[in-house]
């Protein structure tokens, strides 16, 4: 697969289909190091907190997310949940 000087791709068909994705859809890349991943943005944007994971490790060391955890930062912090 190449990247054509606009920066774009073609998605196999075969990956299109098994990924239901059609003109119009959205979607999103997740960077991992030296590599990415496509993910299909749902309606609503709903992101699971895996996927959350894998972004806050792909952007680890760029803000401080003073020690919480993807389920702490998602849902903040818990006043019937005592010290870890």
């Amino acid at each position: 697969m190449r990247v054509t000087e606009k920066g774009q791709v073609t998605i196999p068909k075969d990956i299109r289909d098994r990924l239901n994705i059609g003109p119009g859809s959205e979607v999103d890349f997740i960077a991992h190091d030296k590599r990415a991943s496509l993910v299909v943005v749902a309606d609503g944007r709903s992101v699971s907190e895996d996927d959350f994971e894998i972004w806050l490790k792909s952007v680890s060391g760029t803000f401080d997310t003073g020690g919480m955890t993807a389920d702490e930062w998602l849902r903040g912090p818990r006043d019937d949940l005592g010290p870890r």
